[in-house]
Formats: structure tokens, sequence, C-alpha cells
């Protein structure tokens, strides 16, 4: 599985590394199709100037999308795939909220900010509407930022 399980007790953001919720398709632009627009992201997840994290839900749903027929990748690619996701990402243990989020348009996004909140990310990227039309509202209560994979990105490269 991933190279770690973060206790609720980890659940920290006082200078401590940031965290970064990735949803589906942006783990496909990074993994999958390994898009240049997101290499700086590919690079701090690497050298752990942030941490990726997820849940049994959301790699589930990683691993089931790897299989599906479109992206044409054999049982070897699929494991690598799995592999190299698993070896950037870290699994955050469910737990219940002490406070209530918004709910997405779309219910399979929920678990997204769900994540995002269990595991005190700064940041989760996305490029669904859904998520995205949430995010003033989200760091407006000081959870966390949602935003494009392209923005983040901008905004890092600033720094």
């Amino acid at each position: 599985m991933s190279s770690g399980l973060v206790e609720v007790s980890d659940v920290r953001r006082d200078g401590a590394t940031p965290r970064i919720v990735l949803d589906t398709n942006v783990c496909l632009d990074l993994f999958v199709f390994r898009d240049p627009a997101v290499a700086l992201l590919r690079q701090a997840l690497a050298s752990g100037t942030v941490i990726g994290m997820t849940s049994d839900v959301c790699r589930s749903e990683w691993e089931r999308v790897l299989a599906y027929p479109a992206l044409r990748l054999d049982a070897t690619a699929r494991a690598t795939l799995l592999a190299e996701y698993d070896t950037l990402m870290r699994i955050v243990e469910a737990r219940v909220l002490d406070f209530a989020l918004p709910r997405c348009a779309d219910p399979d996004d929920q678990k997204f900010l769900e994540l995002a909140a269990m595991c005190g990310a700064q940041w989760l990227l996305s490029r669904d509407d859904a998520l995205l039309k949430l995010g003033r509202r989200t760091k407006r209560e000081g959870w966390f930022e949602i935003m494009t994979p392209g923005e983040w990105v901008a905004s890092r490269a600033s720094h």
C-alpha cells in the first residue's frame, strides 16, 4: 500500500510540511499522461516539499480508474502506476470531522473534500467545476484552498 499511515494526532498545520490532496483527474495528469504542466507538482511530491494525501476510498477509485479501457493500460502498466502513486501518497485514516463541510454538487467528489479536511491539507487540486466552486468557502473558513493544478503550479513558481 502506501508509504505511511497518518494518525489523527498527526493532523496538523503548525509549520509542518504542507499536505495536498489530488483528485483523480489530477492524478491522471500527473501519473498517466505525465503532463509537463504539473512537473513542478511531481517534483514537490518526490522531494517531500509537499505531502500527497489519500484515503482508502480515493486510492480504490484510482485503482479502478487505471483499469478503464480508454486508458489502454495493461496489467504491468497499472501495477507500475499504482506503485508510483503509493510511493508519493500517504493514506490518512478516516475520522469524524467536528465541523460540517459544504456539500459538493457532484457526490462522487465529496470524498476529496472530506479527505482534505481529515488530513489538514493546505490544498485540494482539481479541475472539476463542482469542487472549484467550493474553493471560496473552504478558504474563507480557513480549512484549505481548492485550486486547479495550473493555479497551484503558478503560485509555487512565484515562491
